[in-house]
């Protein structure tokens, strides 16, 4: 039995992007999408996705969930890790020095500028609303209320 990689990478892809988008979070699939979203007013949150279990079972799942809530991102983005090397690499660029690159992982921007993150040790081994509660305190702290 033979199994086509590329096959079976666009249908694990393509559900994952599709549940982040009818999250509403947008994909920025090239570097000059990434230039775009960071030139935004406001808060953004970049969620670097990907394809192993903690993307899927933990960060995902936390990403959707956590935006429910009186203070929130006025920009949900989201960039993919492994698939859209380029805008996710262009992306890394802007979250500063002491970012370490890691996926899956979430970076809170306010005008342009880095202003938190979660890191993958942060998301594997943890449970979602972990997670949640992570990201809402920092929304609690750089959001303002929508």
């Amino acid at each position: 039995m033979s199994m086509d990689f590329n096959f079976y990478m666009d249908d694990i892809t393509s559900q994952a992007r599709g549940e982040m988008e009818a999250g509403g979070y947008e994909q920025l699939k090239t570097a000059d999408d990434v230039e775009t979203a960071i030139k935004r007013e406001g808060t953004t949150l970049f969620m670097v996705n990907s394809v192993c279990g903690c993307a899927g079972g933990i960060a995902r799942p936390a990403a959707l969930h956590a935006i429910h809530y009186d203070k929130r991102p006025d920009h949900l983005v989201t960039v993919f890790a492994g698939q859209d090397k380029e805008a996710t690499a262009q992306a890394r660029m802007h979250f500063g020095d002491y970012h370490l690159p890691s996926s899956p992982s979430f970076v809170l921007m306010k005008d342009g500028e880095f202003v938190a993150e979660v890191g993958r040790h942060e998301i594997e081994g943890h449970d979602p609303m972990s997670v949640v509660t992570n990201l809402q305190d920092q929304f609690e702290q750089y959001c303002e209320e929508l």
